[in-house]
């Protein structure tokens, strides 16, 4: 494991030393993807070095990334890449996007790494070793764990775009789930879920995610303490749709999302 976590680090510098220099560049070049997502010339460039890297270091893993596709084997082990979570603040000049890079062996996540250098950032955590954070690049980690809120009156709460939740049908649901929460947030994308493995805020909802938005942070989220599991209450990356808590709070904000109830 220490091997594979200093791999992933490792992988994340690589993905740091790519990113970083083409954030907020003139020349920066942006595309849209069939699903009409964003993708840039940096997004291809940093995935194609983590690959290439892998493929030095462990050429009979799988790999799965967002931008050129492939697979994690649910026996063996497989990397989980995105080379930019958060491509429209990337593209926009806003710092707050992150690398994600995760190892799972037999479909479960052992290794995650959010590297977030526009922020000067770094999160990460490996299974049984806890979860570490740094706040200034090169800085001293310390450890990070979830907060003791332990009723949604109390709770912080956070998500992408909530107008997502309208398009599956659930906005309803989030309209409950924020009226029992204190306050409601729009932190997004892999940020929020280091905050909630921080315990700055207690809960964050993404109504539609991939696997390799997730992977990463599943292992973070954990090894700080909560729990991240799909709107159906999986624990699991690969459900299409996330919330990770402190655990303490997760059951019932779980139970706006299935309290039957949709959007008009």
């Amino acid at each position: 494991m220490d091997a594979d976590l200093s791999l992933a680090l490792r992988l994340a510098d690589i993905a740091d030393a790519m990113t970083l220099p083409r954030f907020r560049a003139a020349d920066l070049r942006v595309t849209r993807k069939p699903d009409r997502t964003p993708v840039t010339d940096a997004d291809t460039a940093a995935e194609d070095a983590l690959r290439a890297e892998l493929a030095a270091q462990r050429p009979g893993d799988g790999v799965l990334g967002e931008e050129r596709g492939g697979e994690v084997p649910e026996s063996g082990r497989g990397w989980l890449l995105d080379p930019i979570d958060g491509t429209k603040n990337f593209s926009r000049g806003m710092p707050v996007w992150a690398s994600l890079i995760a190892l799972t062996v037999h479909g479960t996540p052992v290794v995650g790494v959010a590297s977030a250098p526009g922020l000067g950032r770094r999160w990460w955590a490996a299974a049984g070793a806890g979860a570490w954070t740094t706040d200034a690049p090169g800085g001293e980690p310390r450890r990070i764990a979830v907060s003791s809120v332990a009723e949604l009156g109390d709770a912080y709460v956070s998500t992408t775009n909530a107008e997502v939740f309208r398009t599956h049908g659930t906005f309803d649901s989030w309209l409950a789930l924020t009226e029992r929460c204190w306050e409601t947030r729009a932190f997004g994308d892999f940020w929020q879920h280091c905050l909630v493995a921080e315990g700055l805020i207690d809960v964050a909802v993404e109504p539609e995610a991939n696997s390799w938005d997730l992977a990463a942070l599943q292992v973070i989220v954990e090894q700080a303490g909560g729990r991240l599991s799909d709107l159906a209450g999986v624990a699991t990356f690969a459900g299409g749709d996330a919330i990770s808590s402190n655990g303490l709070v997760h059951d019932a904000s779980l139970a706006c999302f299935r309290s039957g109830v949709s959007a008009a």
